[in-house]
């Protein structure tokens, strides 16, 4: 009501210590220690007290705007412009947006007040912390690489879900290469690495999940296997351990935790960012990726490394070329052809022999399709591109064994299984 006073206990205790000054129970000096006030402002609380009585113990400054208010029209404008263009951005992304896009210079708590003023929630709830060990960071770039695949609706609800392939420095948390592929998968691994490749170069190792394009999840065994003591690599772990990368798997997700925040990150950000840019297809974002937004997020997101020389090791695009793919290992027929399932490759006469029936020998498709056979070391085919696609696996049975859902079935590539390395660069996976 009109004319009320209301006191905090603050000022409702300066009012009793204030009440026994004025009936001389106590001096000014105590009830100044009393208050844990000096003296001046003592004797000045007091001459307040005595010449407007409760309402001089009142701050001065309550029922004033603050001088640092935001004027309405601004309050105003930033939350229609939520409303209106960046629903689904969080505090600090609508922040740096409104900085960027609108001209609007205000600072991240003043939006998140302004928006929980206006009932729009927090867009994540924050979970306290859980205790875990933190694995110290590689030392420079190029040390570790982290690389994963994102499955989401990246494109909005109405579009079907796609996979955000994605590789980051464990040493600076930069993105070292980004593309959108329809699923998980060998294929794409192999053009993420083609990518980190050109970009950058040959990173010394890998931190990955124990996907089956990275890693053998089956239990079958070989002869050849048997005797080497250990599986042949996928078709991806062969390309890393020809080019002398070091495959890591991890047993976790808090493992590669790096690259799953970073996924955190981009499902926050780029969703909001392509809406914005009008990037509704793979095509259009994979060129906005490497062109746009990977610079745009290692230079908000990157650390700088405690040793600023990078480790990665040049490589040729030629190089690339030939070792960047699929390898398979065949024999080729009595009429000199090379078949792996629909695919037929002719073979020439050699220089110094004339026919290379039963010869085993190496058949590789490029990242652009394109066919190429080579054996000792030496091309002796080449073929037309054809779809650059994740080999075909089909089930087979172990002998003796008629139920076809049997836990020892094998899982086999069609026409031939992932190539084994070359003699003397056989190496374990660790």
């Amino acid at each position: 009501m009109e004319g009320e006073i209301v006191l905090s206990m603050k000022e409702q205790r300066r009012h009793d210590v204030l009440a026994r000054v004025a009936a001389r129970d106590l001096t000014l000096k105590q009830a100044s220690l009393a208050l844990g006030l000096s003296c001046r402002q003592a004797k000045r609380v007091k001459r307040r007290y005595l010449s407007e009585g409760l309402k001089g113990l009142a701050h001065q400054n309550r029922g004033r705007a603050p001088s640092n208010t935001l004027p309405r029209t601004l309050r105003e404008k930033v939350v229609r412009l939520f409303e209106e263009r960046y629903q689904g951005t969080n505090d600090t992304h609508f922040t740096e947006l409104l900085q960027s896009r609108e001209g609007v210079t205000i600072s991240r708590e003043s939006v998140r007040r302004l928006l929980r003023g206006a009932g729009w929630p927090a867009k994540r709830r924050h979970m306290p912390p859980k205790h875990r060990r933190r694995r110290p960071r590689m030392e420079a770039m190029g040390m570790m690489a982290q690389w994963d695949g994102s499955p989401h609706r990246w494109f909005g609800m109405e579009k079907d879900p796609c996979c955000l392939m994605c590789a980051v420095d464990d040493a600076v948390g930069k993105i070292l290469g980004a593309l959108f592929i329809v699923e998980e998968s060998s294929a794409g691994y192999l053009r993420l690495l083609d990518m980190i490749l050109r970009r950058h170069g040959i990173p010394m190792s890998v931190y990955h999940d124990r996907h089956s394009t990275l890693v053998r999840t089956d239990d079958y065994w070989s002869l050849e296997e048997q005797l080497l003591g250990y599986q042949y690599p996928t078709h991806v772990g062969r390309v890393l351990q020809e080019l002398g990368i070091r495959s890591i798997p991890a047993y976790s997700p808090q493992a590669k935790g790096r690259i799953e925040r970073g996924f955190g990150v981009l499902q926050d950000r780029m969703l909001q960012e392509m809406r914005l840019d009008a990037i509704t297809d793979m095509e259009t974002a994979n060129r906005w990726l490497e062109d746009v937004f990977i610079d745009r997020y290692n230079a908000r997101f990157g650390l700088p490394a405690s040793n600023t020389v990078a480790v990665f090791r040049k490589i040729s695009a030629h190089e690339r070329h030939q070792k960047i793919g699929f390898a398979y290992e065949a024999t080729v027929g009595n009429d000199n052809c090379v078949r792996l399932g629909g695919l037929m490759i002719d073979i020439q006469a050699g220089v110094n022999r004339r026919s290379f029936a039963r010869c085993k020998v190496l058949v590789r498709q490029h990242l652009d399709g394109t066919w190429s056979v080579w054996h000792e070391g030496l091309l002796i085919a080449s073929h037309d591109a054809t779809e650059f696609r994740e080999p075909v696996r089909t089930w087979k049975r172990k002998h003796g064994n008629s139920n076809a859902k049997a836990k020892d079935a094998l899982q086999v590539y069609m026409s031939s299984k992932p190539a084994p390395l070359p003699e003397g660069t056989f190496s374990r996976c660790t």
